[in-house]
């Protein structure tokens, strides 16, 4: 494994400007970045440690090239923006720091002192895990490894840095973050880690003494939707294996063992096909459909959730007398249970710009939609239904597309395969409609407007006006009227 330190040096003019008004300055490329570099020769981020130039010098020196934000000046932690982007827009840079764990569990429950000289070594201590670990000097290309972080880079495993039990207690998020990094990097965990990280999970649901949790719920949201972005299924089996299921999604666990028809699901219980339907995200087939761009949080949280309502709806030929197993209404109550999870564990606190953020209203949407399929033939389907809801600019239609592609393929009737042909006649159908359209607008633009509708028919304002315009929208979108003179004619017919 070989790093360029000089290229990265010469990449930010800034950290040489520094070190020539301080020459007895070190300057440490750090942590994930590092990784990053000997995993893949590239990072997203880049974080440097600056040693031996006190706080406030450094801050006066860097608002000299660019831009700095105050994120932990105290600590001498600083958030700086260069004047010549170059590359990247943001770098976090900091000074060598001691942290003493109020040991509350909080990540932020830290006693945090900067000190320009302490060393390298004890500054890379109080980190969380092996391969987030490590410093490379940018002047002399030193890999600075005191835990062995390269080692288990190599071994693909993922190991706390020193003792498991106290790296957990001292920030109950981090055993989170060791899920999402295994799913991310597709590293095992290291037994004793493993053991310390399960041991720790009934803390995620602890309180302070003012009723607060103490691992805020939008840092656990964070954490498990970037988990599952990246490893849906894997994301899922770990969260379940350690517990985390249990202590933050429980309303899951009756999934488990729950009984479906094997008529139309011969791959086994919900959860089963839970899983089967998480796995099709990353399929080849999905890619192929959809592009290849990654599942957002949404997306995958709908699909986990999807049929979270079948087993408080399930009825039985033994115990209620129905002629199989059936789940009435359980796409009304999946919806219902995502609404509150999505405020339990404050979803939509996510920046809305990013991907994963989640809006409530819209993953109870999807979820309570997911059987459109089902409740109607898509061939009789009215074309202002199909519109209403797969080509409404303020409705997630497509991730409603994917949801039902992703339960259609992981619904496998006895000696078949999964069941896309309501997809694929819905796909026919959207695909008629869209050609309809004599512009770049996926859908044609109503012929008449309702002021166009009362003024041809001299009637007043009123609910007539809508339904007029809705039977006016149907004939359209069915391409039995594609003109304006043509849409006069009908409404005077009528």
């Amino acid at each position: 494994m070989h790093l360029d330190s000089k290229a990265i040096l010469s990449a930010f003019p800034f950290l040489q400007k520094v070190v020539s008004r301080f020459p007895s300055a070190e300057i440490y490329l750090v942590g994930g970045a590092v990784r990053d570099l000997l995993l893949k020769g590239k990072g997203a981020d880049y974080d440097f440690m600056i040693r031996n130039v006190p706080a406030t010098d450094l801050e006066e020196a860097l608002s000299r090239e660019g831009k700095v934000v105050l994120a932990g000046r105290e600590f001498g932690v600083f958030k700086f923006y260069p004047g010549n982007r170059g590359t990247i827009q943001e770098v976090d840079i900091a000074l060598p720091r001691r942290e003493v764990s109020l040991m509350t569990g909080g990540y932020r429950d830290f006693d945090v002192q900067s000190d320009p000289t302490l060393p390298v070594e004890e500054d890379l201590s109080r980190r969380d895990f092996t391969v987030n670990a490590m410093a490379l000097s940018l002047f002399d290309g030193r890999l600075i490894d005191p835990f062995g972080g390269v080692q288990d880079l190599q071994s693909q495993r993922l190991r706390a840095v020193g003792d498991p039990l106290l790296r957990f207690a001292e920030d109950s998020s981090r055993l989170l973050r060791g899920i999402r990094f295994a799913c991310q990097l597709g590293f095992e965990i290291e037994p004793s880690t493993w053991t310390a990280l399960v041991s720790a999970v009934p803390r995620l649901n602890a309180h302070r003494s003012d009723g607060s949790f103490v691992v805020p719920r939008e840092v656990i949201a964070k954490e498990l939707l970037r988990a599952l972005v990246s490893d849906p299924v894997r994301a899922l089996d770990l969260f379940d294996q350690s517990g985390i299921v249990q202590e933050l999604l429980p309303e899951l666990i009756p999934m488990k063992g729950c009984p479906q028809p094997p008529e139309f699901h011969s791959e086994g219980d919900v959860w089963t096909h839970t899983r089967l339907a998480l796995s099709h995200l990353l399929s080849p087939k999905f890619t192929e459909e959809f592009g290849d761009v990654p599942a957002d949080g949404e997306l995958v949280l709908a699909t986990l959730l999807h049929d979270v309502g079948k087993p408080y709806t399930i009825r039985t030929p033994e115990r209620d007398g129905t002629d199989r197993i059936r789940f009435n209404e359980h796409d009304r109550v999946g919806s219902e249970i995502a609404m509150k999870i999505s405020h339990r564990l404050k979803l939509s606190q996510l920046p809305r710009e990013g991907s994963l953020h989640v809006d409530p209203e819209r993953l109870s949407w999807l979820i309570g939609k997911h059987l459109l399929l089902v409740h109607g033939e898509v061939d009789k389907m009215r074309g202002t239904t199909l519109e209403r809801h797969f080509l409404n600019p303020n409705r997630p239609g497509d991730q409603l597309r994917k949801l039902i592609f992703v339960d259609g393929m992981a619904s496998v009737p006895e000696g078949g395969e999964g069941q896309l042909e309501g997809y694929y006649a819905l796909k026919r159908r959207l695909e008629e409609i869209e050609r309809l359209s004599h512009s770049k607008d996926a859908v044609p633009k109503p012929l008449l407007s309702g002021d166009d509708v009362m003024a041809l028919l001299g009637l007043s304002p009123g609910p007539e006006i809508g339904r007029l315009l809705s039977l006016l929208r149907e004939e359209q979108l069915a391409g039995r009227i594609r003109h304006r003179n043509e849409a006069e004619d009908f409404l005077k017919s009528l």
